[in-house]
Order: C-alpha cells, then sequence, then structure tokens
C-alpha cells in the first residue's frame, strides 16, 4: 500500500485529492484501487469512466484541511520551557516562515481513525472506541483524538514541509493543525489561545514530550509575535514591523541545514535538571537570553538591523551555556566559517543538537557566507515569512 498525492485530468479539468492509493500504480496498471472514507472506488485513467468516478467520489465528500507554519526563534528559547517561567517568566521572539504542516480530514460513515503519514509512509488505523496505546507509530494523532474526544471515524492525512527534529517546531505545527482541523470538522468554539493552549497541553502532558510552549502559539498565531510566558498565562504580543524592515531582514537572513536532525527531548531534560539544581551558569544564561530577546524587539521595531545581527551572536553565546549537548564540532565549524565570512550573528534553530543554523548576514557578504557553508555540507533552504498562522478551509462537496 503506497500513499500518494494524486492528480486525475479530463478535458482539461483537474481532479485532485490526497488519498491512500491500494497496490502499486504504473503507467501500464489500467485500473486504480482508492480506498476513501470507508469505501472502495474505482478509477480508469484516460477515459469517461475516470472523470465520472472522481466526479461521484468528490460531489459526495467534503474534505476539510488545515494548514499551520512553521516557524523561526530570534531570542528567548528556553525561557519558554517549565519550570522558568512559572518561576521568573519567560519571553520569546519569533516568526513563522513559508514552510508548513498539512492535514486533510474525511469524515467516515463508521468508527475508524485511518492515519496516512505522506513524509513516513505510515498507515495506522483504530476504532475511536477503543483504548488507545502510545507506541511510537503516529502518537501525536491518537493523542489529539483522544484528548479532543472523538467519536465517530475519519480519514486524516498528514505531510510537513520540514522533518520532526529540525528545529524549526514542525511537530507542534502538526498538532495545532490537527486541532485546527478537528474544531472544523465539529464546529467548536475555540480561540487562538484555547487552540495553542490545547496544543501544549496535548504534547507536554497527555504524552509527556520535552519542550517549550513557544512552538504551539506561534504556529497558531503566525507572523512576527514577542510572546511572554507569565506563570499560567501565555500573551502573544503581535508585532507592526515596517514592511521595508522585515524585506531588509530577509534579505540578509540564511537559513541553512546542517545535514543532520535532532531529538530535542535530552537536551532539554539536561537544560532543566541543571536548572533545577540552581546551576547560576543556566541560571544567568536564562536571564540573559530573556533580556535579549527584548532587545532584539526593539531593534527590529526600529530598524537597527546591525543591532539586531550582533544581538543574535550574543544570544547564541548565552544559549551554549544551556547544556553541553546544544552544540557539536560540525555546529561549530559551520558557525564559525559564517562569522569568518561575513555573518553577524546566528544561532541554531530549536533545542539544539542539529536542525537549522539561521544566519544574519553583512548585506554584501551574504553569498560569501553561502558558499562557505556549501563546501562544509550545509544545505541553504528559501523561505519567506507568513502571516497567517493556522488556515482552515473546506474542499470538495460540489
Amino acid at each position: 500500500m503506497a500513499t500518494l498525492l494524486g492528480e486525475v485530468k479530463d478535458n482539461g479539468r483537474s481532479y485532485c485529492l490526497i488519498t491512500t492509493i491500494c497496490g502499486i500504480i504504473a503507467r501500464s496498471n489500467p485500473e486504480i484501487k482508492v480506498e476513501f472514507g470507508g469505501k472502495s472506488f474505482a478509477c480508469f485513467r484516460a477515459n469517461r469512466r475516470s472523470a465520472d468516478s472522481w466526479d461521484d467520489m468528490v460531489s459526495k465528500s467534503k474534505f476539510i484541511r488545515s494548514k499551520a507554519p512553521l516557524r523561526i526563534s530570534f531570542g528567548g528559547g528556553g525561557t519558554d520551557v517549565s519550570p522558568y517561567p512559572e518561576e521568573q517568566g519567560g519571553a520569546v521572539l519569533s516568526a513563522t516562515i513559508d514552510k508548513y504542516t498539512y492535514c486533510t480530514l474525511i469524515e467516515r460513515d463508521d468508527d475508524t481513525v485511518s492515519v496516512s503519514s505522506l513524509d513516513y509512509e505510515t498507515l495506522v488505523k483504530y476504532n475511536v472506541n477503543s483504548e488507545l496505546q502510545y507506541d511510537g507509530k503516529l502518537d501525536l494523532v491518537k493523542a489529539v483524538t483522544q484528548v479532543m474526544g472523538i467519536r465517530k471515524g475519519c480519514e486524516l492525512l498528514l505531510h510537513s514541509d520540514a522533518p520532526p527534529g529540525s528545529g524549526l517546531g514542525s511537530s507542534s505545527a502538526l498538532v495545532v493543525g490537527l486541532v485546527g482541523a478537528i474544531k472544523h470538522w465539529l464546529r467548536l468554539p475555540l480561540t487562538n489561545y484555547e487552540i495553542a493552549e490545547l496544543a501544549y497541553r496535548i504534547e507536554r502532558e497527555e504524552l509527556g514530550i520535552k519542550g517549550g510552549k513557544q512552538d504551539q502559539y506561534a504556529a497558531t498565531f503566525g507572523a512576527f509575535n514577542f510572546i511572554e510566558f507569565l506563570g499560567d498565562r501565555t500573551i502573544v504580543n503581535p508585532l507592526r514591523i515596517d514592511q521595508d524592515i522585515i524585506n531588509e531582514l530577509q534579505y540578509r537572513l540564511i537559513l541553512c541545514y546542517t545535514g543532520e536532525t535532532r531529538l530535542s527531548a535530552g537536551i532539554i531534560e539536561d537544560q532543566v535538571s541543571r536548572y533545577v539544581q540552581r546551576k547560576q551558569d543556566v541560571i544567568q544564561a536564562l536571564d540573559e537570553i530573556k533580556s535579549l530577546a527584548g532587545k532584539m524587539k526593539n531593534a527590529l521595531l526600529l530598524g537597527e538591523l546591525d543591532e539586531f545581527g550582533s544581538l543574535l551572536h550574543q544570544a547564541w553565546n548565552n544559549k551554549r551555556r544551556f547544556s553541553t549537548k546544544i552544540t557539536n564540532p560540525h555546529i561549530d565549524q559551520l558557525y564559525e566559517a559564517a562569522r569568518q565570512g561575513g555573518a553577524m550573528g546566528g544561532k541554531l534553530l530549536g533545542a539544539g543538537g542539529g536542525g537549522y543554523l539561521l544566519l544574519f548576514c553583512e548585506f554584501d557578504r551574504k553569498h560569501a557566507v553561502a558558499e562557505r557553508l556549501g563546501r562544509l555540507g550545509g544545505q541553504i533552504a528559501d523561505f519567506s515569512f507568513d502571516f497567517s498562522g493556522l488556515q482552515t478551509w473546506e474542499a470538495g462537496g460540489r
């Protein structure tokens, strides 16, 4: 069984859907068997019956889709991880980018939830009334349906523009997208704050995944935000930054994949353990990171981008103090090469250990920095900023 994003065309019309294809599809195959909404359909290519079959299926089914953006965190990361925000208050400066997690939901007429991951070619099915087992197979999805009390069947089809461990908050964005799709399906009156908080509770409490709180709020609200974590309250402050400043910021930033992903749980556990033990270097680093996040916010609002780049460098040096697992020789080599080539500052995104490196360059040295990173195995990723946050919509059902 293979999972594909398929498109069938007939007389200039397109019929598109994400679905589960049974069997191996090749050009020589005259027939495609499709499992959809708990029913089977036969579709024949390049003839009238193909169009009729797709028309019949789409006309009877309504797709609910969602997309949630990934994020880059400029400063303050780590101050959103308990127990620091409850005791000291945390603050994070972040922005979302045009990389997304996607979810398609189709209602079934039985009690089965069928989940397909296009990225991992994984299919999981379970009954909504059965006792769920968190066994490492799409547990994020199981937890969402469990906590949200789903009591009727549906098809869920998922994919992401970045893998878990990338440092871009993809796992949390996936949970936000799932919550958004189910909210749309069941017409639940949830605010953005409630969506983000629910996604946080699903990851951190239901599944016990170690991590902070910024990713769920960034994916839900979108755009540039200064997010404050004040005990049991979270406040999202949207930033109104002049478009010229945003354009210049994007022009001078490089997003570089280090060539390796990482599991953040061990790094975060080490950081939390050292904070709970009242290690002064960790406490001082967290306090300084929080202060730098506020200074970065002000620099962005005022268009003082050279100062912003310098603050990024200071923040990275403090983040390295959280844990010995934050960086490694390859990451250090990439960062030092970028600095020598003309990067004013930068940081590793996410908890650390791998994923993406964000760098702010002198305006006329960006190409030189990219070349140096490429020679060391770094992979430059194009991106633009996203300003929409979580989006849901309906398709099909003509």
